[in-house]
């Protein structure tokens, strides 16, 4: 499995920007003339007798150097490329020079025996299936692998994710569930790429792809994936470069390709936008998982249970702090939480000002004289009442609020909270979460969870 460790940062093309604010001239050195370039391509026969190995090098200084050898293209001073597969192969040479691309004529390259020592790691063949095969792929757009078909990630933290909806979940504008075609990586003959977009007016694309394990980098050239339909502020307007991915992971099943959004489209700036792909063969067999909610949804309380969940004993009272350091919040969608930490939203949902309101804030539920609720909010007290309704175990706290975080989008501004999950005789354990709010076509709560503590 080969799984994304950075960002690839390659400059492909030098450029000048020339204001216009004051009367200047500015003046490229002129063009490199075509016999002044230098350049060798060299079978290494010493290497693969059937001349497989090729060595690339660009001799002259100053210019940008742009290798295509068919399989894949390159803008290195010296690099070497190796094809598997015997056959004739073409490699074209240009280099940019004052402005201009300055093309060479092409060097024709006659590989004569196969050697599929070349393709035979383990990410070649959960790619293309191996030597003689080909694989098929299609996005994930019913959440078969539990992700979704495209997951947000920061460029500037790989480990913050900034959306990976659920299976049942959908971007608006982005992702709608759909049937978008396949795409097939083969090695039958060579390593070659063909697709059928049928989101995108049917259209069909064949080319060719290079895999490289170092960089763990994968290379279209004349096709893209499959992508969003749409060509939104989070999709296709936003990237520059569709032949170059980035390899998040790929398995037997899974294969999810990250591409940089570069450009900043409506103030949202640069993204790593990962497409997620499972193997046509894992979609034909696969067969749902029916499962239940989650533990504790919905839950059951006999006559006063539920008070004495939140304030112990008639005379006694229960401390409750935001679970800042497990999970503190999740959308329970159909009975079904998604997070397994509050890092799991983190910076996008949970943050660092959450970690201190969390740190610092408590709320206490007792029964002395009544029923209570205080609040300590970074040391400030307030005070009031709650009363319960037993029929839909809902909570309405009498002038006053949960834990609150003005700063943040998810700041719960009712007084009244539904208890989605509770766990009766295990909230030593276990907590219980606190619904603040509901949206109906979702079917989904978003809640915070409270657990049992002592200031």
């Amino acid at each position: 499995m080969i799984r994304f460790n950075k960002i690839w940062k390659t400059l492909l093309l030098p450029f000048i920007v020339m204001m216009s604010c004051q009367k200047e001239n500015y003046n490229l050195e002129p063009a490199i003339d075509k016999s002044g370039v230098k350049f060798t391509v060299v079978q290494d026969l010493a290497v693969d007798p059937g001349g497989n190995t090729v060595i690339l090098t660009n001799e002259t200084q100053g210019v940008l150097p742009i290798w295509d050898y068919g399989t894949g293209r390159s803008t290195r001073m010296r690099d070497t490329v190796r094809f598997a597969f015997k056959g004739n192969y073409m490699v074209k040479f240009s280099v940019l020079s004052g402005g201009m691309e300055v093309k060479m004529d092409s060097v024709p390259i006659v590989v004569s025996a196969d050697n599929l020592s070349y393709v035979q790691d383990k990410e070649w063949i959960d790619l293309t299936g191996g030597p003689g095969n080909e694989k098929v792929w299609l996005l994930d757009t019913e959440g078969k692998m539990g992700a979704g078909p495209i997951t947000f990630l920061n460029p500037a933290n790989l480990s913050e994710v900034w959306w990976w909806p659920g299976p049942a979940d959908v971007y608006p504008g982005v992702m709608a569930p759909g049937d978008y075609g396949s795409m097939t990586f083969s090695l039958m003959g060579g390593p070659f790429f063909r697709n059928e977009k049928l989101i995108e007016g049917g259209m069909k694309e064949n080319g060719t792809f290079s895999l490289s394990i170092a960089t763990k980098t994968l290379t279209l050239n004349g096709a893209t994936i499959l992508r969003s339909y749409k060509p939104s502020k989070n999709g296709i307007t936003g990237v520059s470069n569709w032949s170059k991915y980035d390899i998040i992971e790929v398995s037997e099943n899974s294969l999810r390709l990250g591409v940089l959004r570069d450009k900043d489209v409506d103030g949202e700036g640069p993204a790593i936008l990962v497409y997620n792909f499972i193997s046509k063969e894992y979609s034909d067999n696969w067969v749902p998982v029916e499962t239940g909610p989650d533990e504790g949804f919905n839950p059951t309380f006999k006559r006063g249970e539920l008070l004495s969940m939140l304030a112990g004993s008639s005379a006694s009272g229960r401390i409750w702090l935001l679970d800042g350091s497990g999970n503190a919040v999740d959308w329970i969608g159909k009975g079904k939480g998604w997070t397994k930490s509050s890092n799991d939203s983190r910076d996008w949902g949970w943050n660092d000002s959450w970690d201190a309101v969390a740190g610092n804030s408590w709320i206490l539920f007792d029964r002395l004289g009544g029923q209570n609720y205080t609040r300590n909010q970074n040391g400030i007290y307030t005070r009031g009442q709650f009363t319960i309704n037993e029929e839909t175990n809902e909570v309405t706290l009498v002038g006053n609020t949960l834990i609150q975080n003005p700063d943040s989008w998810m700041n719960p501004v009712k007084n009244v909270f539904k208890v989605v999950k509770a766990f009766p005789g295990k909230e030593a354990s276990k907590g219980i979460w606190l619904g603040t709010s509901y949206t109906a076509e979702k079917d989904e709560w978003f809640a915070f969870h409270y657990v049992l503590g002592s200031k």
